[in-house]
Protein backbone atom coordinates (compact mmCIF):
# COMPACT_ATOMS: atom_id res chain seq x y z
CA UNK A 1 0.00 0.00 0.00
CA UNK A 2 0.99 3.99 -0.64
CA UNK A 3 0.18 6.61 0.91
CA UNK A 4 0.31 10.31 -1.68
CA UNK A 5 -1.57 13.47 -1.07
CA UNK A 6 -4.50 13.23 -3.79
CA UNK A 7 -7.86 15.38 -5.07
CA UNK A 8 -10.05 14.79 -7.43
CA UNK A 9 -11.43 18.12 -9.05
CA UNK A 10 -15.38 18.13 -9.81
CA UNK A 11 -17.77 20.62 -10.28
CA UNK A 12 -21.93 20.59 -10.47
CA UNK A 13 -21.56 20.88 -14.48
CA UNK A 14 -19.39 21.12 -17.53
CA UNK A 15 -18.32 24.08 -18.54
CA UNK A 16 -17.36 25.71 -14.62
CA UNK A 17 -13.05 25.65 -15.29
CA UNK A 18 -12.29 22.35 -13.66
CA UNK A 19 -9.71 21.59 -16.30
CA UNK A 20 -8.16 25.16 -16.07
CA UNK A 21 -8.10 24.79 -12.47
CA UNK A 22 -6.53 21.57 -12.08
CA UNK A 23 -3.98 22.34 -14.78
CA UNK A 24 -2.88 25.48 -12.62
CA UNK A 25 -3.11 23.27 -9.46
CA UNK A 26 -0.57 21.02 -11.42
CA UNK A 27 1.39 23.82 -12.40
CA UNK A 28 1.67 25.58 -8.95
CA UNK A 29 3.29 22.46 -7.33
CA UNK A 30 5.76 20.81 -10.15
CA UNK A 31 6.80 24.52 -9.88
CA UNK A 32 7.75 24.07 -6.23
CA UNK A 33 9.37 20.48 -7.17
CA UNK A 34 6.77 18.33 -6.37
CA UNK A 35 6.61 15.13 -8.65
CA UNK A 36 2.31 16.14 -10.07
CA UNK A 37 0.75 13.07 -11.67
CA UNK A 38 -2.64 13.63 -12.91
CA UNK A 39 -5.08 11.72 -13.78
CA UNK A 40 -8.54 12.75 -16.36
CA UNK A 41 -12.00 10.89 -15.53
CA UNK A 42 -13.32 9.47 -19.26
CA UNK A 43 -12.05 8.86 -22.18
CA UNK A 44 -10.97 12.16 -22.79
CA UNK A 45 -7.90 13.33 -25.18
CA UNK A 46 -7.56 16.51 -25.08
CA UNK A 47 -7.43 17.41 -21.56
CA UNK A 48 -4.92 14.71 -20.40
CA UNK A 49 -2.68 16.85 -22.81
CA UNK A 50 -3.25 20.03 -21.28
CA UNK A 51 -2.47 18.31 -17.69
CA UNK A 52 0.38 16.87 -18.87
CA UNK A 53 2.15 20.08 -19.76
CA UNK A 54 1.32 21.61 -16.90
CA UNK A 55 2.73 18.62 -14.79
CA UNK A 56 5.56 17.48 -16.89
CA UNK A 57 4.30 13.86 -16.22
CA UNK A 58 2.09 11.86 -18.50
CA UNK A 59 -1.51 11.89 -17.91
CA UNK A 60 -3.76 9.16 -18.12
CA UNK A 61 -7.14 8.32 -18.08
CA UNK A 62 -9.49 7.04 -15.59
CA UNK A 63 -13.07 5.39 -16.74
CA UNK A 64 -14.65 2.49 -14.77
CA UNK A 65 -16.66 1.96 -17.99
CA UNK A 66 -13.98 1.85 -20.85
CA UNK A 67 -10.99 1.43 -19.05
CA UNK A 68 -12.36 -1.12 -15.49
CA UNK A 69 -11.56 -0.85 -12.13
CA UNK A 70 -8.78 -3.43 -12.41
CA UNK A 71 -6.80 -1.06 -14.67
CA UNK A 72 -7.97 2.14 -12.85
CA UNK A 73 -6.38 0.29 -9.42
CA UNK A 74 -3.07 -0.23 -10.58
CA UNK A 75 -2.49 3.09 -12.39
CA UNK A 76 -3.14 4.56 -9.35
CA UNK A 77 -1.13 2.45 -7.07
CA UNK A 78 1.89 3.50 -9.42
CA UNK A 79 1.44 6.87 -9.31
CA UNK A 80 0.61 7.23 -5.45
CA UNK A 81 4.39 4.92 -5.47
CA UNK A 82 6.07 7.32 -7.67
CA UNK A 83 4.25 10.91 -6.94
CA UNK A 84 3.88 13.65 -4.71
CA UNK A 85 0.33 14.55 -5.75
CA UNK A 86 -1.97 13.21 -7.20
CA UNK A 87 -4.70 15.17 -9.04
CA UNK A 88 -8.14 13.77 -10.53
CA UNK A 89 -10.23 16.00 -12.74
CA UNK A 90 -13.62 14.60 -12.95
CA UNK A 91 -15.83 14.76 -16.01
CA UNK A 92 -19.18 16.45 -16.75
CA UNK A 93 -20.56 17.25 -13.33
CA UNK A 94 -19.75 15.27 -10.00
CA UNK A 95 -22.79 12.71 -10.35
CA UNK A 96 -23.36 12.61 -14.16
CA UNK A 97 -22.80 9.32 -16.18
CA UNK A 98 -22.83 5.88 -15.26
CA UNK A 99 -20.21 5.42 -14.03
CA UNK A 100 -19.37 8.63 -12.44
CA UNK A 101 -16.63 10.71 -11.08
CA UNK A 102 -17.93 10.01 -7.82
CA UNK A 103 -17.83 6.62 -8.17
CA UNK A 104 -14.37 6.76 -9.05
CA UNK A 105 -13.98 9.24 -5.59
CA UNK A 106 -15.83 7.19 -3.13
CA UNK A 107 -14.73 3.66 -4.85
CA UNK A 108 -11.16 4.79 -4.25
CA UNK A 109 -11.02 7.12 -1.47
CA UNK A 110 -10.11 10.25 -3.62
CA UNK A 111 -11.36 13.34 -1.42
CA UNK A 112 -13.68 15.72 -4.11
CA UNK A 113 -12.71 19.36 -4.18
CA UNK A 114 -15.73 20.77 -6.01
CA UNK A 115 -15.20 23.77 -8.01
CA UNK A 116 -18.53 25.83 -8.63
CA UNK A 117 -18.71 28.59 -10.74
CA UNK A 118 -20.54 31.57 -8.69
CA UNK A 119 -19.99 34.70 -11.60
CA UNK A 120 -24.22 34.63 -11.20
CA UNK A 121 -24.71 33.71 -7.68
CA UNK A 122 -24.19 34.91 -4.11
CA UNK A 123 -25.82 32.57 -0.81
CA UNK A 124 -27.14 30.08 -3.15
CA UNK A 125 -23.15 29.20 -3.65
CA UNK A 126 -23.80 27.48 0.05
CA UNK A 127 -27.03 25.26 -1.47
CA UNK A 128 -25.09 24.28 -4.36
CA UNK A 129 -21.73 23.01 -2.10
CA UNK A 130 -24.42 21.53 0.62
CA UNK A 131 -26.17 19.64 -2.31
CA UNK A 132 -22.46 18.16 -3.86
CA UNK A 133 -21.19 17.26 -0.58
CA UNK A 134 -24.34 15.35 1.04
CA UNK A 135 -25.80 13.96 -1.82
CA UNK A 136 -24.45 10.55 -1.48
CA UNK A 137 -23.69 9.47 1.98
CA UNK A 138 -20.36 8.62 2.49
CA UNK A 139 -18.49 10.08 -0.62
CA UNK A 140 -15.23 11.78 0.82
CA UNK A 141 -15.86 15.81 0.42
CA UNK A 142 -12.79 17.68 1.08
CA UNK A 143 -14.85 21.49 0.20
CA UNK A 144 -15.25 24.07 -2.71
CA UNK A 145 -13.27 26.54 -5.03
CA UNK A 146 -15.70 29.29 -5.93
CA UNK A 147 -14.19 30.38 -9.60
CA UNK A 148 -14.71 33.62 -11.25
CA UNK A 149 -15.73 35.61 -8.11
CA UNK A 150 -16.27 39.35 -8.96
CA UNK A 151 -14.68 41.03 -5.71
CA UNK A 152 -13.50 40.53 -1.97
CA UNK A 153 -16.90 40.84 -0.79
CA UNK A 154 -18.20 38.57 -3.22
CA UNK A 155 -15.69 35.81 -1.79
CA UNK A 156 -16.95 36.76 1.31
CA UNK A 157 -20.38 36.11 1.03
CA UNK A 158 -19.34 33.31 -0.35
CA UNK A 159 -17.77 31.50 2.09
CA UNK A 160 -20.26 32.84 4.39
CA UNK A 161 -22.80 30.88 2.53
CA UNK A 162 -21.55 27.47 3.53
CA UNK A 163 -22.81 25.00 5.67
CA UNK A 164 -20.78 23.82 8.88
CA UNK A 165 -18.15 21.68 8.21
CA UNK A 166 -17.97 21.87 4.30
CA UNK A 167 -14.50 22.97 3.69
CA UNK A 168 -13.34 26.70 2.10
CA UNK A 169 -10.65 26.14 -0.40
CA UNK A 170 -10.60 29.74 -1.30
CA UNK A 171 -12.22 31.92 -4.79
CA UNK A 172 -10.88 32.50 -7.73
CA UNK A 173 -11.36 36.29 -9.47
CA UNK A 174 -12.60 36.40 -12.95
CA UNK A 175 -9.80 35.96 -15.66
CA UNK A 176 -9.13 36.00 -19.23
CA UNK A 177 -6.89 33.45 -18.80
CA UNK A 178 -9.21 30.74 -20.04
CA UNK A 179 -8.04 27.82 -22.21
CA UNK A 180 -9.43 28.15 -25.72
CA UNK A 181 -11.93 25.88 -27.36
CA UNK A 182 -13.41 24.02 -30.64
CA UNK A 183 -15.80 21.75 -31.37
CA UNK A 184 -14.66 18.75 -30.15
CA UNK A 185 -13.38 20.67 -26.97
CA UNK A 186 -10.06 22.23 -25.61
CA UNK A 187 -7.08 23.15 -28.71
CA UNK A 188 -4.61 20.79 -28.55
CA UNK A 189 -1.88 21.68 -25.90
CA UNK A 190 0.76 22.21 -29.28
CA UNK A 191 -1.48 24.40 -30.44
CA UNK A 192 -1.66 27.23 -27.53
CA UNK A 193 1.01 28.92 -28.39
CA UNK A 194 1.02 30.95 -25.24
CA UNK A 195 0.10 28.13 -22.72
CA UNK A 196 3.05 28.16 -20.24
CA UNK A 197 2.35 31.85 -20.17
CA UNK A 198 -1.04 31.19 -19.24
CA UNK A 199 -0.67 27.97 -17.49
CA UNK A 200 2.10 30.55 -14.98
CA UNK A 201 -0.82 33.31 -14.39
CA UNK A 202 -3.19 30.73 -13.49
CA UNK A 203 -0.88 29.13 -10.84
CA UNK A 204 -0.05 32.29 -9.74
CA UNK A 205 -4.04 33.27 -9.06
CA UNK A 206 -4.51 30.10 -7.19
CA UNK A 207 -1.58 31.07 -4.85
CA UNK A 208 -2.71 34.13 -4.05
CA UNK A 209 -6.46 33.99 -3.63
CA UNK A 210 -6.69 30.10 -2.90
CA UNK A 211 -5.37 27.31 -0.07
CA UNK A 212 -2.96 25.33 -2.04
CA UNK A 213 -1.02 23.20 0.51
CA UNK A 214 -0.97 19.34 -0.09
CA UNK A 215 -4.02 17.44 0.78
CA UNK A 216 -4.09 14.43 3.20
CA UNK A 217 -2.58 11.51 2.05
CA UNK A 218 -5.00 8.95 0.56
CA UNK A 219 -4.06 5.39 0.72
CA UNK A 220 -3.84 3.55 -2.45
CA UNK A 221 -4.03 -0.46 -2.03
CA UNK A 222 -1.19 -1.93 -3.84
CA UNK A 223 -1.61 -3.53 -7.26
CA UNK A 224 0.81 -4.22 -9.71
CA UNK A 225 0.26 -3.47 -13.22
CA UNK A 226 -0.37 -6.66 -15.40
CA UNK A 227 2.25 -8.69 -17.10
CA UNK A 228 1.70 -9.02 -20.43
CA UNK A 229 3.05 -11.72 -22.87
CA UNK A 230 5.58 -10.28 -25.90
CA UNK A 231 3.40 -10.92 -28.81
CA UNK A 232 4.56 -7.73 -30.84
CA UNK A 233 7.89 -8.25 -29.82
CA UNK A 234 10.27 -7.28 -33.33
CA UNK A 235 7.25 -6.09 -34.73
CA UNK A 236 7.90 -2.44 -36.11
CA UNK A 237 4.42 0.10 -35.77
CA UNK A 238 4.11 3.91 -37.48
CA UNK A 239 2.44 5.90 -35.56
CA UNK A 240 0.77 9.10 -36.95
CA UNK A 241 1.49 12.04 -34.66
CA UNK A 242 0.93 15.70 -34.90
CA UNK A 243 -2.36 17.66 -35.19
CA UNK A 244 -3.99 15.85 -37.23
CA UNK A 245 -3.17 12.90 -35.06
CA UNK A 246 -3.08 13.39 -31.68
CA UNK A 247 -5.87 11.53 -30.04
CA UNK A 248 -3.81 8.92 -28.38
CA UNK A 249 -4.36 7.59 -25.24
CA UNK A 250 -0.75 7.36 -23.21
CA UNK A 251 -1.68 3.78 -22.13
CA UNK A 252 -2.26 2.64 -26.12
CA UNK A 253 1.50 3.35 -26.35
CA UNK A 254 2.41 2.17 -23.08
CA UNK A 255 0.54 -1.30 -23.79
CA UNK A 256 2.23 -1.33 -27.36
CA UNK A 257 5.38 -1.53 -25.78
CA UNK A 258 5.05 -4.05 -23.48
CA UNK A 259 3.36 -6.15 -25.99
CA UNK A 260 7.49 -5.44 -27.49
CA UNK A 261 6.51 -3.28 -30.30
CA UNK A 262 8.65 -0.68 -31.25
CA UNK A 263 7.55 2.29 -32.08
CA UNK A 264 8.40 4.64 -35.17
CA UNK A 265 6.40 7.92 -34.99
CA UNK A 266 5.72 10.33 -38.42
CA UNK A 267 3.88 13.37 -39.08
CA UNK A 268 1.40 13.15 -42.19
CA UNK A 269 0.90 17.14 -42.13
CA UNK A 270 4.85 17.71 -42.28
CA UNK A 271 5.11 15.89 -45.20
CA UNK A 272 6.60 13.02 -43.98
CA UNK A 273 6.92 9.43 -45.50
CA UNK A 274 5.85 5.93 -44.28
CA UNK A 275 8.60 4.75 -42.00
CA UNK A 276 9.82 1.50 -42.67
CA UNK A 277 6.97 -0.80 -40.47
CA UNK A 278 5.47 -3.91 -40.04
CA UNK A 279 2.09 -2.33 -39.03
CA UNK A 280 0.49 1.22 -39.03
CA UNK A 281 -2.02 3.10 -36.54
CA UNK A 282 -4.08 5.96 -38.00
CA UNK A 283 -5.20 7.81 -34.73
CA UNK A 284 -8.12 10.01 -34.26
CA UNK A 285 -7.77 13.89 -34.38
CA UNK A 286 -8.64 17.16 -36.78
CA UNK A 287 -7.45 15.79 -40.48
CA UNK A 288 -10.50 17.91 -41.57
CA UNK A 289 -8.35 21.16 -40.11
CA UNK A 290 -4.91 19.94 -42.17
CA UNK A 291 -6.82 18.62 -45.35
CA UNK A 292 -4.62 20.71 -47.37
CA UNK A 293 -1.16 19.13 -46.22
CA UNK A 294 -2.76 16.31 -46.13
CA UNK A 295 -4.16 16.18 -49.41
CA UNK A 296 -1.03 17.08 -50.90
CA UNK A 297 0.91 14.52 -49.11
CA UNK A 298 0.34 11.56 -51.98
CA UNK A 299 3.44 9.58 -51.19
CA UNK A 300 2.01 8.73 -47.82
CA UNK A 301 -1.13 7.70 -49.35
CA UNK A 302 0.82 5.61 -51.89
CA UNK A 303 2.37 3.85 -49.26
CA UNK A 304 -0.15 2.86 -47.69
CA UNK A 305 -1.96 0.93 -50.73
CA UNK A 306 1.35 -0.72 -50.69
CA UNK A 307 1.25 -1.29 -47.03
CA UNK A 308 -2.44 -2.65 -47.65
CA UNK A 309 -2.09 -4.70 -50.76
CA UNK A 310 1.09 -6.54 -48.99
CA UNK A 311 -1.25 -8.13 -46.31
CA UNK A 312 -0.05 -5.75 -43.72
CA UNK A 313 -2.38 -4.09 -40.41
CA UNK A 314 -3.38 -0.99 -40.35
CA UNK A 315 -6.15 0.56 -37.93
CA UNK A 316 -7.38 3.35 -38.84
CA UNK A 317 -9.55 5.54 -35.89
CA UNK A 318 -11.87 7.87 -36.23
CA UNK A 319 -10.28 10.78 -38.23
CA UNK A 320 -7.60 8.61 -39.17
CA UNK A 321 -10.77 6.41 -40.80
CA UNK A 322 -11.58 9.95 -42.64
CA UNK A 323 -8.26 9.86 -44.01
CA UNK A 324 -8.66 6.43 -46.12
CA UNK A 325 -11.98 7.46 -47.49
CA UNK A 326 -11.73 8.65 -51.48
CA UNK A 327 -12.26 12.76 -49.93
CA UNK A 328 -13.35 14.66 -47.15
CA UNK A 329 -15.54 17.20 -46.83
CA UNK A 330 -15.08 20.15 -44.22
CA UNK A 331 -17.59 22.37 -42.71
CA UNK A 332 -17.49 24.94 -45.27
CA UNK A 333 -18.35 22.43 -47.34
CA UNK A 334 -15.32 22.01 -49.61
CA UNK A 335 -13.83 19.02 -50.58
CA UNK A 336 -10.25 17.40 -49.97
CA UNK A 337 -8.78 14.24 -51.68
CA UNK A 338 -7.01 11.88 -49.18
CA UNK A 339 -6.18 8.36 -49.47
CA UNK A 340 -9.08 6.43 -51.56
CA UNK A 341 -7.81 3.18 -49.92
CA UNK A 342 -11.96 3.09 -48.21
CA UNK A 343 -15.06 3.79 -51.12
CA UNK A 344 -17.15 6.75 -50.09
CA UNK A 345 -16.26 10.19 -48.08
CA UNK A 346 -16.57 11.68 -44.69
CA UNK A 347 -18.36 14.68 -44.29
CA UNK A 348 -18.26 17.31 -41.10
CA UNK A 349 -21.36 17.87 -39.48
CA UNK A 350 -22.65 20.91 -37.59
CA UNK A 351 -23.64 18.99 -34.77
CA UNK A 352 -22.39 16.06 -32.89
CA UNK A 353 -23.09 13.29 -34.49
CA UNK A 354 -22.07 10.22 -31.61
CA UNK A 355 -21.01 10.35 -28.45
CA UNK A 356 -20.13 7.30 -25.59
CA UNK A 357 -18.21 4.43 -25.05
CA UNK A 358 -18.42 1.57 -26.95
CA UNK A 359 -17.66 -2.30 -27.55
CA UNK A 360 -16.78 -4.09 -30.16
CA UNK A 361 -16.52 -8.19 -30.87
CA UNK A 362 -13.58 -8.64 -33.14
CA UNK A 363 -12.38 -11.56 -34.46
CA UNK A 364 -9.24 -10.69 -32.64
CA UNK A 365 -11.73 -10.32 -29.56
CA UNK A 366 -13.39 -7.65 -27.81
CA UNK A 367 -11.78 -4.11 -27.72
CA UNK A 368 -13.61 -1.21 -25.34
CA UNK A 369 -13.33 2.41 -26.61
CA UNK A 370 -15.28 4.94 -26.54
CA UNK A 371 -16.60 7.54 -30.25
CA UNK A 372 -17.15 11.29 -30.39
CA UNK A 373 -17.05 12.93 -33.64
CA UNK A 374 -18.69 15.57 -35.71
CA UNK A 375 -18.92 13.48 -39.12
CA UNK A 376 -20.45 11.07 -40.93
CA UNK A 377 -19.47 8.51 -43.31
CA UNK A 378 -20.74 7.61 -46.92
CA UNK A 379 -19.52 4.40 -47.62
CA UNK A 380 -20.48 0.96 -50.03
CA UNK A 381 -18.14 -1.01 -47.89
CA UNK A 382 -20.61 -3.47 -45.77
CA UNK A 383 -18.86 -3.51 -41.83
CA UNK A 384 -17.44 -6.45 -40.91
CA UNK A 385 -19.41 -5.81 -37.82
CA UNK A 386 -20.73 -3.22 -35.44
CA UNK A 387 -19.78 -2.33 -32.09
CA UNK A 388 -22.17 -1.87 -29.55
CA UNK A 389 -23.30 -0.24 -26.22
CA UNK A 390 -23.14 -0.97 -22.82
CA UNK A 391 -26.75 -1.39 -23.07
CA UNK A 392 -26.39 -4.13 -26.21
CA UNK A 393 -27.36 -0.84 -28.68
CA UNK A 394 -25.77 -0.69 -32.02
CA UNK A 395 -23.51 1.35 -32.48
CA UNK A 396 -20.49 2.14 -35.11
CA UNK A 397 -19.38 0.42 -38.06
CA UNK A 398 -16.38 -1.60 -38.04
CA UNK A 399 -14.75 -2.18 -41.40
CA UNK A 400 -11.99 -4.41 -42.74
CA UNK A 401 -10.26 -4.55 -45.91
CA UNK A 402 -7.90 -7.18 -45.49
CA UNK A 403 -5.61 -6.18 -42.95
CA UNK A 404 -6.97 -2.60 -42.67
CA UNK A 405 -9.67 -2.14 -39.55
CA UNK A 406 -11.50 1.33 -39.77
CA UNK A 407 -14.13 2.61 -37.34
CA UNK A 408 -15.09 5.41 -35.48
CA UNK A 409 -14.63 3.60 -32.74
CA UNK A 410 -11.25 4.89 -30.46
CA UNK A 411 -9.91 1.78 -28.84
CA UNK A 412 -8.67 1.42 -25.55
CA UNK A 413 -5.96 -0.93 -26.19
CA UNK A 414 -5.39 -2.47 -22.34
CA UNK A 415 -9.02 -3.58 -22.06
CA UNK A 416 -7.41 -6.70 -24.14
CA UNK A 417 -3.83 -6.55 -24.46
CA UNK A 418 -4.01 -9.87 -26.54
CA UNK A 419 -6.83 -8.04 -29.22
CA UNK A 420 -5.06 -5.15 -29.78
CA UNK A 421 -1.80 -6.96 -30.18
CA UNK A 422 -3.74 -9.46 -33.28
CA UNK A 423 -4.67 -6.29 -34.80
CA UNK A 424 -1.19 -5.04 -35.24
CA UNK A 425 -0.12 -8.83 -36.34
CA UNK A 426 0.50 -10.40 -39.85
Amino acid sequence: MSACPALLVAAPASGQGKTTVTAALARLHARQGRRVTVFKCGPDFLDPQIHAFASGRPCQNLDLGMCGEADARWRLARAAAESDLILVEGVMGLFDGKPSAADIAEGFGIPVLALIDAAAMAQTFGAVAHGLATYRPGLPFAGVLANRVASARHAEMLKESLAPGVGWFGALPKSGDSLPERHLGLLQAAEIDDLESRLDRLADALADSATVDLPAPVNFAAAPPPVLPPLLAGRRIAVARDAAYGFIYPANLETLQALGAELRFFSPVAGDSLPECDAVWLPGGYPELHAAALSANAGLWQALHVHVDAGKPLLAECGGMMSLFEEVVDKAGQSHRFAGLLPGRAVMQQRLAALGTQFADLPEGRLAGHTFHYSKSETSLLPLCRAHTAEGRDGEAVYRRQRLTASYVHFYFPSRPEAAAALFSA
